[in-house]
């Protein structure tokens, strides 16, 4: 169908599968005249997504009173100069989150799927990949999945774990060093051959689903899907391949050879990210940022091991330095908004164009709890400067946010996963 002012392509288009419902990508077709409009005013929205798979002790973060004149706590005070730019919110959680570990909700921080782990359990789709499957081949990577310790928060609509990038030096080269001729030629060879692939893979398939019953018609139907998606990656990486990659006055990272330094592997893939959202390569970013069982360096004043610690059963000197571990991780959070805040992007900062959700999969890691979820959102054109307590007994669900989220990003949508609702209180 032509794309004319008059005559677009109805938005509301969908694909089903694998138990989900997904929203067409954005398509010439699709955009009307408001739109382009949109998008020729720089007003580009984007979306990052950060975990912290260890939590944020609750008493250093959250304030006693809610509303906007809500009083500083010790991790609040570390980003006082954004306070007009985030919203802090209290009793949010997602649904029947026990599993099979008390970790276990970290699989399911973006997707909200029920049990985790347990027998049967199966992940849906994550928010970040179905804001990318909207966005389409938009821009040179449709999303990032990043991590600091080699987990990752991005799930398929088949409900297969989406391997992470933690290398900031690998991560530089994808995004920014064009590869030479032989190696752009080479690269489109393999993107045919895999194209070739996926058509006689299909036929085959096509064919032996004739002969199927209708479980396995199921589960064919959902392959079906996956080779689908890989179809559209794939074209659009052919498009990208020749493109030449953008320039940064940035010179190319090493990355940090003491895997303890967590300050310094937060701060380096943070300033990615910037480049990544700045040079519009994505509009789509996960960073999980991880945990170990070692003792994190560079840090005065910490000497037993961040899960221990995370562990504290309100042990006052443990929580001394949970504190100074969690502290520095504000800072880097701190850092990376003022970042944003400075890029000026069409006459708007680049924060604002940005929704940038921090926070974790546990209320209270000592107890392995995941009621009552520390979530922070900053940026993306809200109205910020509140402090908004939900009822701490009787959570509201995590999803709804979620459904605010995909709709800014040109989502039409009213649910996913366990929403009830299409945003959450406080959202503005």
């Amino acid at each position: 169908m032509a794309s004319t002012a008059s005559n677009t392509l109805d938005r509301r288009h969908f694909l089903r599968g694998a138990g989900a419902t997904i929203a067409l990508p954005l398509l010439g077709a699709m955009t009307g005249p408001s739109a382009r409009a949109e998008a020729a005013s720089g007003t580009i929205p984007r979306t990052v997504a950060i975990c912290g798979g260890l939590g944020f002790h609750a008493p250093h973060l959250f304030p006693e009173r809610a509303g906007r004149d809500y009083g500083v706590t010790p991790y609040l005070d570390l980003i006082r100069d954004h306070r007009n730019d985030f919203t802090l919110f209290s009793g949010l959680s997602h649904p029947q989150q026990n599993g099979n570990n008390g970790h276990a909700s970290s699989l399911t921080w973006l997707t909200s799927a029920p049990r985790p782990g347990l027998a049967g359990f199966k992940n849906t789709i994550s928010l970040d990949q179905l804001m990318a499957f909207h966005l389409g081949g938009t821009t040179r990577l449709p999303f990032l999945c990043l991590a600091n310790d080699g987990g990752s928060l991005s799930w398929t609509a088949n409900g297969i774990n989406i391997p992470s990038e933690s290398s900031p030096a690998k991560l530089f080269q994808r995004l920014f060093v064009d590869g030479t001729p032989d190696e752009v030629a080479a690269q489109l060879r393999d993107l045919k051959r895999g194209r070739s692939i996926l058509d006689t893979v299909l036929g085959e398939a096509r064919h032996l689903g004739r002969s199927l019953g209708p479980q396995d018609q199921e589960k064919l139907d959902e392959y079906f899907t996956a080779i689908r998606d890989l179809e559209t990656r794939i074209g659009q990486s052919e498009t990208w391949t020749t493109k030449p990659k953008p320039k940064v006055d940035y010179n190319p990272p090493r990355d940090v050879a003491d895997r303890t330094d967590i300050v310094a592997k937060q701060r380096l893939m943070y300033d990615m990210m910037v480049l990544a959202l700045q040079t519009d390569s994505t509009r789509v970013i996960t960073l999980s940022l991880g945990g170990m069982n070692a003792v994190p360096s560079n840090i005065p004043g910490v000497k037993t091991d961040w899960h221990n610690l995370s562990h504290h059963g309100k042990d006052e000197a443990k929580i001394e330095e949970l504190r100074l571990i969690e502290e520095a991780e504000f800072k880097e959070l701190n850092r990376f908004l003022t970042q944003l805040k400075a890029i000026d992007e069409n006459g708007r900062r680049l924060l604002d164009n940005t929704a940038v959700l921090f926070g974790s999969n546990l209320g209270n890691a000592s107890s392995h709890d995941w009621h009552n979820l520390p979530i922070l959102l900053a940026g993306g054109g809200y109205r910020h400067g509140s402090y908004v307590a939900h009822d701490a007994q009787h959570n509201t669900p995590l999803a709804n946010l979620f459904v605010a989220l995909a709709q800014r990003m040109g989502l039409e949508i009213d649910r996913f996963g366990s929403s009830t609702a299409a945003s959450v209180r406080g959202l503005a």
